[in-house]
């Protein structure tokens, strides 16, 4: 019998229906374009065994001027920067630091929960506290139980909280009937920030803060504790400023990490030398070539000093080459300037030539001009909003970045970018954790993406991504958190499950087989559709990528008589890398090819496999009109 050729568009389809898109792909997971081709994606290992407290929303990475590779970590709990790959240094900025025992301990005989007390301690559930100077409560609960780091379990009020008793290896300790001492020697306790919510809150009001936040129906000011943590972060040199957003802005000297006399970032304003730093922020940027720090959503200057409350459409810049200095003198080339189009500055990015600002209603462009005025802003366009702070993303060929409503890039002029699945991600959308939202740029595939949330999910789940060189749209589920392209390494990285990953490596999950990977075909009719066709034969073109020998993969035809119907399963039959053909039976006046991976690879000595689908034939005969 004669074979039909099926060499299907590149690109995901689901702007109409399985029928009316006849000869693409309609349905895929964990599958990328590569030359046009259906590929597996590349698989993750985890980077090191070692985990951080949290969920990581940002990464950044810089090298110093000796060549150390530096990361940053920005998480709902902690900041941490790594070196060397293997281990993290908690640099989490200090909120305050107590007296010579301030802070008293209580134990139960029989009970693991220690209540403190400190007044005025300012901390919320979550927070971390470490203690030094303690001494034995006279039993189990020994100094070297209480002179470490503690995460705090509850909040009785504004003098009192909770942590629960732990050795130093982090086993749980039971205090016994000896444990009656307060713990007090010379007890100092250096309390970090308060640490950010794992949720977004779009607005104030009843309902939407912690409970007894505020007076009985009262709204309260979103900040960085009752708000979605989110980190900004750039080098500036050899150093790194952070910022949280709605909070304080901090930087840290690469020079005294490196020498031992510092670990933790600074209050920036508190700096020896620092004039009129901005206190709060919304996002830190530092321009690329001019070098000045740039503060969005920054806090006003009002006399000799700073408001402390911020302007959501303020831009603040420091003087030239010198991140300490914000006053604007017509000595320097500091200053501020107020944008107009919209409410709230909801993120930045920089370019080699501007750095771009995003309004929830507009976007402006902003460049260096030089003095007097420093920088020139230009309303770039009115009606592109940004969908998050981190929904933006740099790439050769222009920004891109997710809309309320649409995908956007940006390379001079604004332009909608043709989508074939948008219907298919904003309809199933959590439009509440929109803030999760962030951008990445894969750039070996030339691909830009999102990470987002699924309508049923309230944490990330879910990707889209564009070959922007193609014009091809793919999507799949994976839980993400952060991504970082690479760069001054020769991988992506991304965080997951409290774990930094690196990406592109084999073709396997972290060392288990990649699941419910596949790619499905639009239907297509059997001959003219008119009479019912039997599927004898597939002849496939499958190029395996790795381990070819071992190389196994399922081709599945479904078939259904009438558009509306349902598709059911008729066949499914194994290809290997020496198959020639599969003999396969399916009969109906409609059908869709699939591809998918064996989940059961393990077991075959498959589990490390990827896969690229060429141009597959099909042997096709009529079958009658019944």
């Amino acid at each position: 019998m004669p074979l039909s050729k099926f060499v299907l568009r590149p690109g995901i389809n689901r702007e109409g229906t399985s029928y009316d898109t006849e000869g693409g792909w309609f349905d895929v997971n964990l599958v990328r374009f590569n030359k046009g081709r259906p590929q597996k994606i590349g698989g993750w290992r985890k980077s090191n065994d070692n985990t951080f407290f949290g969920t990581c929303r940002a990464l950044h990475s810089w090298v110093s001027l000796e060549g150390t590779k530096y990361l940053g970590l920005g998480t709902t709990c902690k900041y941490y920067v790594e070196e060397g790959g293997t281990t993290y240094t908690d640099i989490t900025p200090l909120r305050s630091t107590t007296g010579s025992n301030e802070i008293s301990f209580s134990a139960t005989n029989g009970s693991s929960t220690l209540t403190i007390t400190d007044s005025g301690h300012g901390a919320v559930v979550g927070d971390f506290v470490t203690y030094s100077g303690c001494v034995s409560l006279g039993g189990n609960i020994t100094a070297a139980v209480l002179n470490q780091e503690y995460e705090i379990q509850t909040v009785t009020d504004g003098n009192v909280y909770t942590i629960i008793a732990k050795d130093t290896s982090g086993t749980t300790v039971t205090a016994n009937a000896s444990d009656s001492g307060n713990g007090q020697g010379t007890i100092i306790g250096k309390y970090q920030i308060n640490c950010g919510l794992d949720v977004y809150v779009s607005s104030t009001g009843w309902g939407v803060n912690t409970w007894g936040a505020g007076g009985w129906g009262s709204t309260s000011a979103l900040t960085s504790v009752n708000q979605l943590r989110l980190w900004s972060h750039d080098h500036f040199g050899e150093d790194l400023i952070i910022n949280v957003r709605n909070g304080g802005i901090y930087y840290w000297d690469e020079s005294e990490h490196t020498s031992g006399s510092q670990t933790r970032a600074l209050e920036l304003a508190n700096k020896t030398g620092a004039n009129l730093v901005p206190t709060v922020g919304l996002q830190v940027i530092v321009s690329e070539t001019d070098r000045h720090v740039i503060v969005l959503g920054a806090d006003p200057i009002e006399g000799s000093s700073r408001s402390g409350s911020i302007d959501p459409m303020l831009v603040a810049f420091s003087d030239q080459e010198n991140a300490l200095d914000f006053e604007p003198l017509t000595t320097n080339t500091a200053g501020d300037l107020r944008l107009d189009q919209g409410s709230l500055i909801v993120g930045g990015i920089n370019t080699r030539q501007e750095t771009l600002i995003w309004t929830d209603t507009s976007l402006y462009s902003m460049q260096f001009i030089g003095p007097p005025y420093t920088f020139g802003v230009n309303l770039i366009n009115s009606s592109s909003g940004l969908a998050g702070p981190k929904a933006a993303v740099n790439t050769p060929v222009g920004v891109f970045w997710m809309g309320q409503e649409n995908f956007y890039v940006y390379n001079g002029s604004v332009k909608k970018v043709p989508c074939n699945v948008l219907t298919y991600v904003f309809n199933d959308f959590n439009d509440s954790q929109v803030y999760k939202v962030f951008g990445f740029s894969n750039s070996k595939f030339d691909e830009v993406g999102w990470y987002y949330c699924s309508s049923s999910s309230s944490e990330i789940d879910r990707y889209v991504v564009y070959d922007y060189i193609d014009n091809i749209w793919t999507y799949g589920q994976l839980s993400r958190t952060a991504w970082l392209d690479q760069g001054i390494v020769n991988y992506p990285r991304a965080t997951a499950n409290n774990y930094l990953y690196q990406h592109e490596f084999g073709y396997n999950d972290d060392g288990s087989p990649m699941t419910n990977v596949f790619i499905e075909s639009s239907d297509f009719d059997i001959g003219d559709g008119e009479q019912f066709a039997f599927i004898s034969r597939v002849i496939p073109d499958v190029r395996f990528l790795n381990n070819s020998e071992a190389g196994q993969l399922n081709v599945v035809l479904k078939v259904k008589d009438y558009p509306g119907d349902s598709l059911s399963t008729s066949s499914t039959s194994v290809l290997g890398s020496t198959t020639k053909k599969a003999d396969v039976r399916a009969r109906g006046r409609q059908a869709v090819i699939r591809f998918e991976s064996d989940d059961n690879a393990s077991a075959t000595g498959n589990d490390d496999v990827g896969w690229r689908v060429g141009a597959t034939r099909l042997e096709i005969r009529n079958d009658g009109r019944r």
